[in-house]
């Protein structure tokens, strides 16, 4: 362990932070997209996942280094916070005119990634990297009460409470910078479900007032879980879209999400709400869970060629049919993406199904229901103090190794492979097409309707069948984690 984090924070890191793949001469290297030797990656599995990863081991250990090994992450994820108090996607240490040359080649020109094709300059709750990293801020400052972390942590509190709409959801950017990308409207405004956004900012609401307090936290902790309640449409469709505007309406959000009902967002809040029972009791969180239950019964589609509990992604505003998502053309130039009721021919890096167990999920429903409020909720931490938990990314990560009857076999496996260097040699499977101008107007002649990349001016990452060995950070973080179950099983 202390040698594939020496390696990591001696000759991985830049200027605290990572990004998720690099290859073995640290030539090239991708966060979700291609990133600059400049770019620290915000989105987990990057830089905030690496200093919980380090928390986590300093946990096991007692081991002074890896809490020295935490410490420059979170100056990392200081320089990188936006003045509004969140973060992007990604930081670039290399200045506004490095970042802008990115956006102008290698954002431009991602196909599937809208979200990388104009620099909103603002800050963003998708795909957890403001809530991941304010997390391990908290984490951090509480281990040791280091006051030099605590205006940060405290930026990023009020960049919550702030961005806060009064009816309880967030945005999924803020400060407010509308743009249309494709013809579409903005929809970065939106109250926003998709990623965990309101669960991730709730549960670093809980964690705050859980270690320090504030005491603006319970109202918006109230009208976060509210939110669910009135956003939930009424019948024949009750569910909920990935995003909602404030008029409570489910609304679209990039070109290939149209404005419906989203099967697996509706299945992920009723589990929220019986979270929401379990933390307050209130049994008003229940009431209209069968009613969802009832509805993705209804839309699912016939069990065929061995898939079960197969739902549509996305339903019909209205219609309750199914709308499958294509495309046409090979790049951002000369592409576009479209839906109908066609379930063939679909997206290859965006699934038009989900896989939702209902029948399970109505049964631990049906339990907790039968469960006294008082019962569901006496471990709740908003009734009863408690300190934040010893291990987060190895908590999570480390899944059946933990009683695996192989787990000595698989331990000594993976200190057996750590190489020479100091690192796991891993296989970069997602790699991307390097920037070579902008796409051209005419469509390549291949068929692109079901890959996950388009033609070779395509900058969006893929999966290749010819994959080089390189460094990974999530092979460190899966590792470690299995590593730390280990030595805290043997304790």
């Amino acid at each position: 362990m202390k040698t594939a984090t020496r390696f990591m924070t001696d000759k991985v890191a830049f200027n605290g932070g990572y990004v998720w793949a690099y290859s073995a001469d640290m030539k090239q290297r991708w966060g979700e997209m291609e990133a600059y030797a400049t770019m620290i990656w915000i989105q987990p599995p990057g830089t905030a996942t690496m200093g919980h990863v380090f928390l986590d081991a300093y946990h096991a250990t007692g081991d002074e280094a890896y809490y020295q090994a935490a410490t420059p992450v979170a100056d990392g994820l200081i320089a990188a916070q936006h003045p509004s108090g969140g973060w992007h996607y990604f930081h670039d240490f290399g200045g506004a005119e490095s970042r802008k040359r990115w956006y102008d080649t290698i954002g431009k020109n991602a196909w599937r990634l809208e979200e990388f094709q104009y620099d909103w300059g603002n800050a963003t709750f998708d795909d957890a990297g403001t809530s991941e990293s304010m997390q391990f801020l908290l984490r951090l400052y509480v281990e040791k009460k280091d006051e030099r972390f605590r205006p940060a942590l405290d930026k990023a509190l009020n960049f919550v409470l702030e961005s806060q709409y009064p009816i309880g959801g967030w945005p999924q950017r803020y400060p407010a910078n509308p743009v249309s990308l494709h013809g579409h409207d903005d929809y970065t405004g939106d109250i926003t479900f998709n990623d965990d956004v309101a669960g991730e900012n709730i549960r670093f609401l809980i964690m705050y007032q859980q270690t320090i307090g504030d005491p603006r936290i319970a109202d918006a902790i109230v009208r976060a879980m509210s939110v669910y309640l009135v956003t939930q449409q009424g019948q024949p469709q009750p569910g909920w879209g990935l995003q909602h505007t404030l008029d409570l309406k489910p609304a679209g959000a990039r070109t290939y999400e149209p404005q419906a009902l989203a099967t697996h967002t509706t299945f992920a809040n009723v589990r929220q709400l019986m979270d929401f029972y379990r933390l307050t009791g209130e049994t008003k969180y229940l009431a209209r869970i069968p009613e969802a239950l009832d509805w993705l019964d209804s839309v699912r589609l016939p069990d065929a060629d061995g898939k079960i509990n197969r739902h549509p992604t996305f339903i019909e505003l209205g219609t309750n049919k199914g709308l499958f998502v294509h495309r046409r053309g090979s790049n951002i130039v000369n592409g576009a993406y479209y839906y109908d009721y066609d379930p063939t021919f679909t997206l290859g890096h965006y699934s038009s199904f989900r896989m939702l167990d209902v029948a399970k999920l109505r049964a631990e429903y049906q339990k907790l229901k039968a469960t006294p409020p008082e019962v569901a909720s006496q471990d709740s931490p908003l009734k009863v103090k408690a300190p934040l938990p010893k291990y987060f990314v190895a908590a999570m990560n480390a899944g059946s190794d933990l009683n695996a009857p192989d787990k000595v076999r698989g331990v000594a496996d993976l200190v057996k492979g750590l190489n020479k260097q100091g690192y796991w040699p891993t296989p970069l499977k997602a790699v991307s097409h390097p920037y070579s101008g902008d796409g051209s107007a005419t469509p390549a002649p291949s068929d692109f309707r079901t890959t996950r990349v388009g033609d070779e001016t395509d900058t969006s990452p893929f999966v290749t069948d010819k994959p080089a060995i390189g460094i990974s950070t999530s092979a460190y973080i899966d590792n470690m984690a299995k590593l730390i179950a280990a030595l805290d099983g043997a304790k």
